[in-house]
Formats: C-alpha cells, sequence, structure tokens
C-alpha cells in the first residue's frame, strides 16, 4: 500500500469539502477575508502536498514503472 498518496487528499479537501465551512467574511486574516486567505493557504499547501507525497513514494524516489494497467486489471493477468 502506498500510504504517502493520502497527502494528495490535503489539497482536495481544503478546496472543496472546508470551503462551505470557511465561506465568511469574519476573521479577516493578513488583510484578507477568511474565504480568501483560506483559498490563498489552499494554494500554498498544494505543492507540499504533493512533495510529501513523491518524498514518501518508494516507486517514485527509485524511478520504477508503474504496473500498466487495462480496465482496471493488469495486462499480465490470465483471464
Amino acid at each position: 500500500m502506498r500510504r504517502s498518496l493520502w497527502w494528495l487528499l490535503m489539497p482536495v479537501v481544503m478546496f472543496t469539502v472546508a470551503v462551505p465551512f470557511a465561506n465568511r467574511i469574519e476573521p479577516v486574516v493578513a488583510g484578507l477575508p477568511f474565504l480568501a486567505f483560506w483559498t490563498l493557504l489552499s494554494v500554498v499547501v498544494t505543492p507540499v502536498a504533493i512533495w510529501l507525497a513523491a518524498r514518501g513514494d518508494h516507486r517514485y524516489r527509485s524511478d520504477a514503472e508503474e504496473p500498466a494497467l487495462t480496465f482496471g486489471r493488469s495486462k499480465d493477468d490470465d483471464r
């Protein structure tokens, strides 16, 4: 299992799930309404999450090829 890829869910959650909760003007953070600050924070966090996922993925570090999939099955299946 490639657990490091769970980091890639962080930007998705920050941009989609948390936005309805962050959709308010108050408090003002760094002179920005909270939703604008949250969006800016999400944009900054996204490359960090990608870096963490790549750093922890052993296939990425070893430059190994991904297994080829054909409609959800490996091309080496005997079916």
